[in-house]
């Protein structure tokens, strides 16, 4: 079976069992590393992921992958948070980052740079739409490698 085709079985296992949680399936993720084969599962809630969300998920998802067995060798099987710097991919994901500061990292400069940080005041299918010191920037999404928060760390008085 085929990466996509494993991913795209195993996020509809893993949708039931995170729904009932009330957490968010953000990503199944099956891919080889240093010769082994791990499949990664990320969800997440209000709030936040704690561990013990994730060992709640990574139990009832082992029970069903294994008697489904979807995948036809070994694989190292994970439950994570996508963490605190997780890219954009999803139309959720922009909906939650509108307002908030991001970097876009580019496949080729523009202007002279391959990072643009800005606010992020609107996107479309096609584009993302940062405000840079009230300066209105809009990219092709087929410009953009990658779009991420930038983690701001305040400063203690």
């Amino acid at each position: 079976m085929s990466k996509t085709k494993v991913e795209d079985v195993v996020y509809e296992l893993c949708k039931p069992v995170t729904d009932k949680h009330h957490f968010e399936l953000v990503e199944v993720e099956y891919k080889k590393e240093g010769g082994e084969w791990y499949l990664r599962i990320y969800i997440d809630k209000e709030g936040g992921i704690t561990i013990d969300d994730c060992q709640i998920v990574s139990e009832e998802l082992s029970e069903i992958l294994d008697q489904v067995d979807p995948i036809d060798s070994a694989y190292i099987f994970e439950v994570s948070s996508p963490g605190i710097e997780r890219p954009l991919k999803t139309e959720r994901d922009y909906q939650k980052a509108m307002g908030k500061l991001m970097e876009a990292k580019l496949f080729s400069p523009i202007e002279g740079k391959k990072l643009i940080t800005g606010i992020l005041t609107g996107y479309t299918e096609d584009t993302v739409e940062f405000d840079q010191n009230n300066k209105k920037i809009i990219l092709d999404k087929k410009q953009v490698a990658i779009i991420k928060p930038v983690i701001v760390f305040e400063e203690l008085e």
